[in-house]
């Protein structure tokens, strides 16, 4: 008797876990979006640069150039793409929950994140780090000088760790004074509630701009942290995630092989590059292992462009940022910008 229950258990077992791999297969992220016919995109409540509405209510930055580059090599048109704006509360949540398909919202990539939360980091998008800004009127050169300060943070954010491990270190009190969103954080800088805000350097740069006089602040020097910044899928679904990846990884090797929107359809007809061809779908692995279309990174760079493409347009220096490449700039110029090869 104990052996024919044991035989039905592990029959149940078996069934149970076939219909559930076959249920995860039938409501894979990319037939959810392709049946919704757009992707939904996580994206920060408002980071010049990054993820923010315009004069005309467009989401534009990099975070959201590369949800559209998602949206290209998915569904052949990069504006099948709803946006989202989370707070750094909500982000993790969202995706979690299914409310949103990718999160590419300024988010760092750690331990933490990457295993515990049932999400998947897909790569590095910006690598930043954390930095703080201050009113020129302070006359404070260093972040060792900021003892005893008020700094404005966001809440929910590695910032506020990173924060109290830099003034334990060096032996310093602050009075934190905390907010929901970078926007409102921003704010309590500019109206005085604080003599210092501290986020990833990027995003200093950016809420910057949203001062009343932005020549008013200085960012410090200082580098307190490392912020990987990049997009999230949730675990569970390795088409997506490869999907997700290999979007970043097309635009960084278009970026290497000189590869850009302008120029893309006349290498499609006249390229005899191996590396080139394999990027835009001529030959190679194509699209299959993918479930995409074969042609779905040349949609990626005709519609959206390279990563270099992007990031002057939206936080270099053909943006109001003017932010410098640095170690986004790809290996072969000094930077740490590496992406596994397309073959």
């Amino acid at each position: 008797m104990a052996k024919k229950i044991t035989g039905v258990l592990a029959v149940l077992a078996t069934s149970a876990t076939l219909f559930a791999m076959n249920a995860n297969a039938a409501d894979s992220t990319l037939d959810k979006v392709k049946k919704q016919g757009y992707v939904q995109c996580g994206v920060s409540a408002g980071l010049p640069g990054f993820s923010n509405p315009n004069a005309k209510g467009q989401w534009e930055g990099l975070d959201v150039e590369f949800c559209q580059a998602v949206a290209a090599a998915t569904l052949g048109d990069k504006s099948k793409v709803k946006y989202i704006p989370l707070t750094a509360k909500e982000r993790f949540t969202a995706l979690q929950s299914g409310e949103i398909d990718i999160l590419s919202r300024n988010t760092t990539w750690t331990l933490h994140r990457d295993t515990s939360l049932g999400l998947n980091f897909t790569g590095v998008s910006y690598y930043d780090g954390q930095g703080f800004m201050v009113k020129k009127d302070m006359g404070i050169k260093s972040a060792k000088d900021l003892d005893g300060a008020a700094v404005c943070v966001q809440s929910g954010t590695t910032t506020e760790l990173n924060l109290a491990d830099y003034f334990r270190v060096n032996g310093m009190k602050y009075k934190p004074v905390v907010f929901d969103t970078a926007p409102q954080t921003s704010k309590g800088f500019d109206s005085g509630r604080c003599d210092v805000l501290t986020t990833d350097q990027s995003g200093l740069y950016a809420l910057r701009l949203n001062l009343k006089d932005p020549a008013s602040a200085v960012v410090l020097p200082e580098i307190i942290s490392k912020e990987p910044l990049g997009p999230v899928v949730r675990q569970g679904d390795d088409q997506w995630f490869n999907i997700v990846r290999w979007t970043l990884f097309t635009m960084i090797n278009a970026e290497e092989f000189n590869v850009t929107s302008a120029n893309v359809d006349t290498l499609k007809k006249e390229s005899k590059d191996p590396n080139i061809r394999r990027l835009i779908g001529l030959d190679g692995p194509k699209g299959k292992g993918l479930g995409l279309n074969d042609d779905w990174g040349f949609q990626i760079i005709k519609q959206v462009g390279n990563y270099g493409e992007s990031f002057q347009r939206t936080v270099g220096l053909d943006s109001p940022l003017k932010i410098k490449r640095g170690l986004n700039a790809l290996w072969t110029e000094g930077g740490i910008q590496y992406a596994p090869p397309i073959r």
